[in-house]
């Protein structure tokens, strides 16, 4: 028998066999998948790398500080800070590894433009997102507050209005220091009223008190405040308004008082109007006969005051003492500033000296020039002035 060890004949048949059957089939599916394999490869190994930059940066600059560490650490954003100026104060606080990759992370998501003022309790093992939320939500105590005095309040009337706003914890403080304005004398203007007639008034800042809209600190006491509203009141009686009193012979005191009259007897629309008869009746030696006067010596509200509340002995009984009453009844608006400074031309000309209320419920006047005509108005008025009362309670 002949031997061919290991070798094989191939025939025709038998390579159509093998291609069809045998190793031919292996070497083109090892064709096919190779390009795969390699790029699997590939990626695999792109990913590792990628991952292990990612934990490298991650732990340089994304992680938090110290995940175990919870130790609380107070952090303030203050009023108009800068997205650049919070990181960095959180960089400085060991509350994130790296101040700039913060504000990038937080611009990036939108953060930038939310954070809120107010005092924060951090610690070390937050995210930066975690940071970031919690400065935006405002869940911190807020370091500022806003504070309203509306145009015709009076001092008292605000004092009341700030303890309920939790601004101040009673009225007591603010009261005393308004009543005497020794503590504010730095003020020219308060300088001039405590070397003038302090001792005549109630308050002597009662109509220095600018009205406005202030952001003040939820730390600031009863002083401070005054000192913020104080100093409004200086940019609001500007420098044309001194030169326009002193023409007319009045000081910035004597104008201020006007103003609050002109401020509780009239809406806007009305205030030159009224500031003319004051005007009128200033100018001829007349007493000025003003119900608000009255209303803010006896803290009543009625419209229709009685024979009792006209003869109470106060120099601010506008009906019985000529000329203007010792000091402002309430904070005038610069509306109210303006008019008094500047009256209506053409009620100053035709000698109106009288007004009355028409319509207590919408605050409109009725203008007379003589007292007959003004008894008149208030003979027809002056049922509608007891009928509102009625309905206010009082």
């Amino acid at each position: 028998m002949k031997k061919h060890g290991n070798k094989k004949d191939y025939t025709d048949e038998s390579l159509r066999e093998e291609r069809r059957y045998g190793i031919y089939w292996y070497s083109w599916l090892w064709h096919l998948i190779r390009p795969l394999a390699i790029g699997l490869c590939v990626l695999v190994v792109v990913a590792g790398v990628a991952m292990g930059a990612w934990n490298t940066l991650y732990r340089s600059f994304f992680a938090p500080v110290d995940e175990q560490d919870q130790t609380q650490v107070p952090f303030t954003v203050e009023s108009g800070s800068s997205l650049s100026k919070v990181a960095r104060n959180l960089e400085e606080k060991g509350l994130v590894r790296n101040s700039t990759v913060f504000k990038y992370y937080a611009d990036f998501l939108g953060y930038g433009q939310k954070i809120q003022a107010g005092d924060y309790v951090l610690d070390k093992s937050m995210s930066l997102s975690a940071i970031a939320d919690l400065l935006t939500t405002g869940d911190g105590n807020p370091i500022t507050r806003n504070i309203t005095l509306i145009p015709g309040w009076t001092i008292q009337e605000f004092a009341d209005y700030l303890v309920s706003q939790g601004a101040l914890p009673n009225t007591q403080e603010f009261l005393a220091l308004c009543k005497t304005g020794t503590e504010f004398d730095a003020y020219y203007y308060i300088h001039d009223v405590l070397n003038a007639n302090a001792a005549a008034r109630i308050y002597v800042l009662e109509g220095y008190l600018a009205p406005d809209t202030y952001e003040v600190y939820t730390s600031a006491g009863a002083s401070d405040i005054i000192k913020k509203l104080l100093s409004q009141t200086e940019k609001v009686f500007s420098e044309e308004y001194h030169l326009r009193a002193e023409e007319l012979g009045m000081t910035m005191d004597q104008v201020l008082t006007l103003a609050s009259m002109v401020e509780k007897e009239a809406k806007a629309g009305d205030f030159a109007r009224v500031s003319a008869i004051f005007h009128n009746r200033l100018q001829m030696g007349m007493t000025l006969g003003s119900d608000v006067t009255i209303k803010y010596l006896s803290g009543t509200k009625r419209m229709a005051l009685t024979g009792s509340d006209l003869q109470v002995d106060s120099p601010y009984n506008t009906y019985q003492h000529k000329g203007l009453p010792p000091g402002p009844v309430c904070s005038p608006s610069q509306a109210a500033i303006h008019a008094a400074l500047y009256p209506d031309e053409t009620f100053l000309a035709e000698k109106y000296l009288y007004f009355c209320s028409k319509d207590p419920s919408t605050g409109e006047l009725y203008f007379s020039r003589t007292l007959e005509e003004h008894e008149r108005a208030v003979e027809i008025y002056a049922p509608l002035w007891e009928a509102y009362d009625q309905s206010q309670g009082y």
